[in-house]
């Protein structure tokens, strides 16, 4: 079957569904191609359900802690892993359908599942329910994210590991998680897996926690999670595996250090990065650049080094994240159909560590912002002052902002605390309108919020030392 469309979308993560359905409703026949699940990691394996695992996580911990509210608890706080999991399914399970839904039910779109490969520029073959065909198009956008690494460590290949997207299949509790990789995902399953009530340890090659982060807010983190009953192990080097029975038995040279330390736990989940689902679409077939990772090179506006095919999502190395997925699609639709000029460079970094509590960043951190040889002015201010903070009992944590003292605008932030990954959100506007600092400090915020606090911290700006 030799089958012809004006667009084809390869991937339904968050930037291909949004995409598919405009291109079809401005009048393209269109296509889009989906392997496995649809709505790609964030859906199934990435931020709904790790989420949602975090959210029972909280409840357990606020139970445990019940009585510093005054709220009595009779027994001991028992977390049913089996029903936690089936929460998590279900939530998972709605957004997956819905996406699926949404997209069947579009005029114009035909939603194909099945593994595309490219075998010229313009052309497709497609395994689809045992049958394979092939598919024409002369706009193509490849939306088909990326998948975590699995490192060269020494034994990795006589024990069972588990991933982010295993880790989903789990509904017991692991007496003693090892976890591989200090940074985002691995601390996010440190403590939800901590609060859930396993033994875990963290094992980060680099000499902090989050290294990407200023080594204040990564000694923060470690702290908050220490106090958990995380233990953290940096700058563990030569990493080495090998089963004991049931165990996975981790070694390591601490630091360089001659004698190797050894420890022993149940399980052993891999958290060191991502890489692209790249390998096996056939790009050489289309002639389709990609970096020394495999990422597929794109330009500002998305394209790639072919005419007429764009890269979308975590697939082109310009950003790992739902926010910045969902922000490409935007960025495509509106310079192809809506007769606009966006770029990629025009969005300002923003993520955040979806602990308890959360970590979030905009902009530069304290090293980016002293590069660039300016003036900075920095303002912190710990979350012991916020009324909120206070109120609720969690005041971990603190607020930092960097600002550019002779154009007055904001540069950075980082808010580690309470409410912080919604509170970041009022310092971002005002970084997008390009507007001082001052903008803030003027205006009038509701009180009792952690909000209210960002402008009597930016009264208190000196300079950075």
């Amino acid at each position: 079957m030799d089958t012809r469309y004006d667009a084809i979308v390869i991937g339904t993560g968050q930037a291909g569904p949004s995409l598919a359905v405009k291109l079809a409703k401005s009048g393209r026949k269109t296509a889009i191609i989906e392997r496995k699940l649809f709505g790609g990691t964030c859906v199934n394996v990435g931020c709904i359900p790790t989420k949602t695992l975090i959210a029972s996580a909280r409840a357990a911990h606020i139970a445990r802690h019940a009585a510093d509210y005054g709220v009595q608890i009779d027994g001991s706080v028992r977390v049913d892993m089996q029903k936690v999991k089936a929460r998590k399914d279900a939530v998972v399970r709605d957004s997956n359908q819905g996406v699926a839904s949404w997209l069947k039910n579009t005029p114009n779109l035909t939603v194909i599942e099945g593994h595309a490969r490219f075998i010229g520029p313009y052309a497709l073959s497609v395994d689809a329910a045992h049958t394979q065909f092939q598919m024409h198009a002369s706009e193509i956008f490849i939306n088909v994210g990326g998948r975590a690494l699995v490192p060269d460590i020494p034994g990795l290949a006589e024990i069972d590991y588990l991933t982010n997207s295993s880790m989903m299949d789990v509904d017991f509790l692991p007496p003693h998680l090892l976890i591989i990789g200090g940074s985002y995902i691995g601390l996010e399953f440190a403590q939800m897996y901590r609060r859930f009530g396993s033994q875990v340890s963290v094992f980060e090659n680099g000499s902090r926690l989050i290294s990407r982060e200023d080594p204040e807010v990564s000694a923060a983190v470690q702290a908050i999670l220490e106090k958990e009953g995380i233990a953290v192990h940096c700058n563990a080097k030569n990493l080495q595996l090998r089963k004991n029975g049931k165990d996975v038995v981790l070694s390591y040279a601490a630091d360089g250090a001659a004698v190797r330390k050894e420890i022993s736990g149940s399980h052993m989940l891999l958290a060191v990065g991502r890489v692209p689902n790249t390998q096996d679409l056939g790009l050489d077939k289309a002639g389709i650049a990609t970096d020394a990772r495999g990422f597929i090179t794109v330009d500002d506006q998305l394209h790639t080094n072919v005419t007429g095919i764009w890269a979308m999502g975590d697939v082109n190395g310009r950003g790992a994240f739902t926010h910045t997925s969902y922000n490409d699609y935007e960025i495509v639709a509106a310079n192809l159909l809506e007769q606009e000029e966006r770029k990629v460079t025009d969005r300002i970094p923003a993520y955040a560590l979806f602990i308890d509590p959360p970590l979030a960043r905009v902009g530069m951190n304290e090293q980016e912002a002293r590069a660039t040889g300016r003036k900075i002015l920095k303002a912190k201010m710990m979350m012991t002052r916020v009324g909120r903070a206070k109120e609720r009992g969690e005041t971990q944590g603190f607020m930092s902002v960097l600002v550019d003292a002779a154009s007055k605008k904001i540069l950075g932030a980082s808010l580690l605390g309470i409410e912080s990954d919604e509170a970041i959100h009022c310092i971002m506007d005002v970084m997008y309108a390009g507007a001082p600092y001052t903008t803030i400090t003027h205006a009038m915020h509701i009180h009792p919020t952690v909000s209210e606090l960002i402008p009597t911290m930016l009264g208190d700006l000196k300079p950075l030392e």
